[in-house]
């Protein structure tokens, strides 16, 4: 198990029992803003839902491939953030995240995103990281543009989101780019990683 403190005000936690309700009402009372993009809110309709969800990201870090790791803003927790999997062979890895409506706006999603790609960029040493947004979802679009990702193209008719199609807009950011923004770096346990 592990914390990763972003700043003084945000960490990011991977998941455990006890965490299991207090997810499950995070998700219950930002169901509506949460199903506009995501495809998979009607069916947590239960604590063993999230239950579920909160093993599956404990066996993903287990088996080296990722983490899905709990945002935790002020000593609570406002929304979710993980990489979908890795592909060692091509090093690379796909971010996606979602945070709860009340707090859009302070730029959480951004910290944690920038933290997320300083560790897959300088701790697990990959060479390139992707996120995927809604075509229509400026708020997670806003994300990856404001750390400088490139937008790469667009995925028509990516997803099926309850009853339509989605487009995706892809964003790509590769180690050398990272690198030369000089925005990197992080601690991970008293030590600095660049």
């Amino acid at each position: 198990m592990f914390n990763l403190v972003v700043d003084q005000e945000l960490e990011l936690v991977l998941l455990n029992d006890s965490h299991i309700e207090e997810l499950y009402r995070l998700i219950d009372t930002n169901r509506g803003h949460l199903r506009n993009w995501l495809p998979w809110v009607d069916e947590t309709s239960s604590m063993a839902e999230v239950e579920t969800f909160i093993e599956m990201g404990r066996s993903q870090y287990v088996s080296n491939n990722g983490f899905q790791a709990g945002i935790i803003y002020q000593g609570r927790l406002v929304g979710i953030i993980g990489y979908h999997a890795i592909n060692w062979r091509n090093r690379s890895t796909t971010i996606g995240y979602w945070l709860a409506e009340a707090l859009q706006g302070k730029g959480i999603m951004k910290r944690a995103t920038k933290f997320m790609v300083d560790y897959a960029i300088y701790h697990l040493r990959l060479h390139r990281v992707e996120i995927r947004c809604a075509e229509a979802n400026s708020r997670s679009r806003a994300i990856p543009t404001a750390l400088g990702f490139k937008e790469e193209g667009l995925i028509r008719d990516a997803e099926w989101l309850y009853d339509h199609f989605v487009s995706h807009v892809v964003y790509g950011v590769l180690s050398e780019e990272w690198y030369a923004r000089g925005v990197g770096g992080i601690d991970i346990d008293g030590e600095r990683l660049l």
